[in-house]
């Protein structure tokens, strides 16, 4: 098995010593293309299918910036206590597995609340035509999810 291993990681660094000896052509190198985050397409997408105006834009991104801000911190913690739970896990102790799941749990519902609330702020802040656009496109993505799961 670790034969196979240090085989697979040899094939690894060649492939990426491959990629990285390749020049760039004159157009990838004179306009870098800008990554973006799936959630960052969806977003974006979503604006855009929604018609914001550019005051509207605007209060969304302050929206979720401040849910995210406010997430950072439950990020974290949620970060230590998985090592946490990690480490309790690996030491058989139950009562502090117990303690460490439940406080997951927490902080879990904390996240889901921030970003609810903040979902909460950005739909009060739509037009009549707007809300009922999002409700459509609400129900489309829950039927999606209704036929992925089976």
């Amino acid at each position: 098995m670790t034969n196979s291993l240090v085989r697979f990681a040899m094939a690894g660094a060649l492939a990426m010593g491959l990629a990285l000896a390749q020049t760039p052509t004159p157009q990838a190198a004179a306009a870098p293309a800008k990554k973006v985050k799936p959630a960052g397409k969806l977003r974006h997408r979503l604006m855009k299918q929604l018609a914001l105006s550019p005051t509207q834009k605007q209060q969304a991104k302050d929206i979720f910036k401040q849910a995210k801000t406010a997430n950072q911190t439950v990020h974290a913690d949620l970060k230590q206590n998985h090592d946490a739970l990690t480490a309790a896990i690996k030491s058989n102790n139950a009562p502090q597995i117990d303690q460490l799941t439940q406080a997951r749990a927490s902080l879990q519902a904390k996240a889901l609340s921030n970003r609810s609330q903040a979902m909460a702020k950005f739909y009060a802040s739509l037009t009549p035509d707007q809300k009922t656009k999002a409700d459509q496109i609400q129900q489309r993505v829950q039927k999606r999810a209704q036929r992925l799961k089976g």
